[in-house]
């Protein structure tokens, strides 16, 4: 377990690629740099496509938590 601060909570459970990714990237795009983003996904894709898009992007992956079948994602917010 871990005692993240988490500033915006996002709960993608159920859906299905590429959703989860989507709804994450809306989510940043509203948050300011140094806030951090929990993103709860159930589906497998999530596991490989959040990671690779924050490596791409000024944003930080904090920690990932896999529980078999659900994903959560920490996030911090990098500059725009």
């Amino acid at each position: 377990m871990t005692t993240q601060s988490v500033d915006v909570s996002l709960d993608a459970s159920g859906l299905t690629c590429p959703m989860p990714l989507l709804k994450a990237k809306l989510a940043l795009n509203g948050m300011q740099d140094g806030q951090v983003l929990e993103v709860i996904a159930t589906d497998a894709g999530s596991a490989r496509d959040i990671p690779a898009y924050v490596e791409l992007s000024p944003h930080t992956l904090l920690s990932v938590l896999d529980q078999g079948e659900r994903y959560t994602f920490f996030i911090r917010c990098g500059a725009k």
